[in-house]
């Protein structure tokens, strides 16, 4: 059996804002093919952790390796040609633009860069171009030509999410993508988020729906004040009714049992 390719390696990441401490020594790794949830309540670190590995906000000190190259010092337009695409909270789509010209940007000469080719070892078994996104968001086909700010709340996230996956990236970084969607779009973005695993594309996931977040994941951290309190698989979760309780606000294993 073939040993899992360890795609992302972040080793004791310190991030600061101005004089604040955000992260405080934060590790994790995500094998190719997997899902890896990051939990905990608001405030306490997760999209900052989202923000440092794409670049946008840099640690102050730790290494982050993707895909066996050390990326902490890189730009996010650097980081994003090396094979790494976000969708970001709030979505941040281009509401001026039509649907079109939101998922095309990815594929602008600038945006592609020195990305490499897709290899014979690609794991998504399906190479994305604007019509293979349009057959999975059979919604974004019937508004190519309206723009972002006609769009609802879930069709901004499944705009998001082509827009991601037309780069045809090896991780996929997704901050919130629940985040005040109606309960049927939240069903669907974890469908979507399904039918992403099953293709093998390997993604960190920010979420607040700890519903949505265990019935996609392989691996769970949880964070609190900047720090790790909790790795492991959502199985070995359902266990720890303390940290449940402290950390997630769940009453205890039956919840989470159920949840999953």
């Amino acid at each position: 059996m073939d040993r899992p390719e360890l795609l992302l390696e972040v080793s004791e990441l310190h991030t600061y804002y101005d004089d604040s401490y955000v992260l405080q020594g934060l590790s994790l790794q995500i094998q190719r093919g997997q899902v890896v949830a990051i939990l905990g309540r608001n405030g306490m670190g997760k999209t900052t952790l989202i923000r440092s590995i794409f670049g946008l906000t840099p640690a102050r000190s730790g290494s982050i390796r993707f895909v066996g190259e050390q990326i902490e010092a890189y730009q996010p337009f650097e980081i994003a040609q090396r094979g790494m695409s976000l969708v970001p909270q709030g979505r941040r789509i281009f509401k001026n633009l039509s649907v079109k010209e939101n998922l095309l940007l990815p594929t602008s000469a600038l945006a592609r860069g020195i990305k490499k080719p897709l290899s014979d070892s690609h794991p998504a078994k399906q190479y994305w171009n604007i019509e293979t996104v349009l057959d999975e968001f059979p919604q974004l086909r019937e508004r190519l030509k309206n723009g972002g700010n006609e769009l609802s709340g879930g069709e901004q996230q499944m705009l998001a999410i082509g827009r991601a996956l037309i780069s045809n990236p090896d991780l996929i970084l997704m901050d919130e993508p629940s985040e005040g969607l109606s309960p049927r779009f939240v069903l669907q973005v974890g469908e979507i988020i399904k039918r992403m695993r099953d293709l093998k594309h390997s993604i960190l996931l920010v979420e607040q729906n700890l519903a949505l977040a265990l019935s996609v994941a392989d691996y769970v951290y949880i964070i609190s004040s900047g720090k790790f309190v909790f790795s492991g698989t959502p199985e070995e979760l359902s266990t720890q009714n303390e940290i449940l309780n402290e950390h997630l606000g769940v009453s205890g294993s039956k919840e989470i049992s159920h949840i999953h």
